[in-house]
């Protein structure tokens, strides 16, 4: 340290160095105590100890200032040249003591108020930066979203927008700011702002959206409202849902064709052998008429010949696009579509999947459809049983893999007509079994009834994946099923 440069001297009691302080005040008290030793005059030098007391105020505690102010005192009264006694002294002793330490104790107050507002500020500071950089990344979030995020007033004007919801309206960056949201989300203007102490509201819609071209498309909006010093609020966000309707659609479609091409097939079937069977009385009465036959016979023979080639001309069913599948997250689309409308009804479902079951062999789309219809279905019939559950449950056996839905309903009267179509006292046409078991068996698998002790058990046998079926469907060549456990 240069001492010749003052500043360099003081800095350390600037800084608050607990040592320095108190090397310094030591000095101070011990240079006082020698002038007032020293220099004898009628003159108390005692109210210099206030210095140190001040010094010794700032870093010490309010017990360490009383010992300091009672050192102080005790000096003050040793050097003093003032004549001493009882009457005079013990009240100046006091009155001494007491504005040491009240001057330390005054000094200790304000530096530990000083430091609780210096950490309170430091606190501020640090939660102004952590708010700025978490305002920096949500900016950053909202503004890189796919998903189109807009504000809204109560007024219906757009407050803010990110690049997302200007890519999806079809407009320059920054031109949705102002302009009235009903122009391009008509739905949104339904919403009611809460007014007063009314409540909030969060949820989601589906509805019809407009681009700034005027071509339409479908948007999922999810929004919520909230109040602010401004007025209430309105934020939203927004994804264009026109590609999943398309894939919902035409998923619709081809289950319905490929039902439809099941269905026509079982009709022309039956149409079939009705034709024969009133062919060969056709052929039978011919016989009994020795080839005689009048123009009505023939021509009721010739309509038959035309029902026959009709019924042949049965649409060729295609089978669905087979592919490897792992059973596991087919069950849980299927969980997904059915457990929440279970729980509504009040249906438990119990799962019991094993682990590491290989791939099967099958198509997605029919095997969601065959096992959302079979659990369905258990769960009608269970509409007025007192208990309502429904046990699923996957295992390997030998080289399938066996799904089983056993609900506690009422059972199945007549097994022998579950899988056969437009029966009688069905719901609907009765077809949801036939055309469930039709598409599970398209791709070598199938569908049977377990008879048992109590409710309803349905089985899908799912045949487990092989090397060979790359050859049937080369997008798959060079994927690789799971094993299978050859175990009986």
């Amino acid at each position: 340290m240069d001492l010749n440069e003052p500043h360099q001297i003081f800095l350390p009691l600037q800084q608050g160095n607990r040592r320095w302080i108190l090397v310094w005040a030591a000095i101070l008290i011990a240079v006082v105590a020698v002038v007032d030793w020293r220099l004898d005059v009628d003159i108390s030098f005692g109210f210099l100890y206030l210095f140190p007391m001040l010094l010794v105020g700032s870093v010490l505690s309010p017990w360490q200032i009383a010992g300091v102010a009672a050192l102080c005192t005790v000096l003050v009264e040793a050097f003093d040249t003032f004549p001493w006694s009882v009457a005079i002294g013990i009240p100046r002793i006091f009155l001494t003591f007491a504005a040491f330490t009240g001057g330390g104790l005054y000094v200790y107050e304000s530096a530990r108020n000083r430091r609780l507002a210096s950490h309170h500020l430091a606190e501020v500071e640090h939660e102004i930066d952590l708010r700025r950089e978490a305002e920096a990344q949500l900016k950053v979030l909202l503004e890189s979203s796919p998903a189109a995020i807009l504000t809204v007033d109560s007024g219906g004007s757009v407050l803010w927008a990110n690049d997302a919801a200007h890519r999806m309206i079809g407009i320059e960056n920054g031109g949705l700011t102002g302009s009235a949201i009903g122009r391009y989300f008509p739905a949104v203007n339904s919403i009611p702002f809460p007014r007063g102490d009314s409540r909030l509201f969060r949820t989601s819609m589906e509805c019809t959206a407009k681009r700034q071209d005027g071509s339409v498309f479908l948007a999922q909006v999810w929004f919520s409202t909230y109040r602010t010093s401004a007025g209430p609020r309105l934020a939203a966000v927004v994804i264009d849902a026109s590609d999943d309707l398309r894939t919902r659609e035409e998923i619709s479609m081809q289950q319905l064709a490929a039902g439809s091409r099941i269905l026509v097939s079982a009709v022309c079937h039956e149409i079939r052998n009705i034709c024969g069977a009133i062919a060969a009385v056709h052929a039978k009465l011919v016989r009994s008429r020795g080839g005689m036959m009048d123009e009505d016979f023939r021509t009721l023979g010739s309509l038959l010949d035309g029902l026959s080639r009709l019924a042949g001309l049965e649409l060729r069913h295609s089978k669905p696009e087979a592919e490897y599948i792992d059973i596991s997250a087919v069950l849980e689309e299927v969980r997904i579509v059915i457990e929440t409308e279970f729980a509504e009804s009040g249906i438990a479902i119990e799962w019991r999947i094993a682990e590491g079951l290989p791939l099967v062999w099958a198509s997605h789309q029919e095997l969601l459809h065959a096992f959302l219809n079979i659990a369905k279905n258990s769960a009608r019939a269970m509409s007025v049983s007192p208990e309502k559950r429904i046990t699923v449950s996957a295992v390997l056996e030998k080289e399938h893999v066996v799904l089983r839905f056993l609900d506690s309903g009422p059972g199945v009267a007549n097994p022998g007509l579950l899988f056969k179509p437009f029966q009688p006292g069905a719901e609907a046409n009765g077809l949801g079994l036939y055309l469930s078991r039709a598409f599970v068996r398209s791709f070598r698998g199938d569908i049977h009834y377990e008879p048992q002790p109590a409710g309803a058990c349905f089985a899908v046998a799912l045949a487990v994946a092989r090397e060979e079926q790359n050859a049937e469907n080369p997008a798959l060549a060079g994927r690789r099923p799971q094993p299978v456990s050859r175990e009986p």
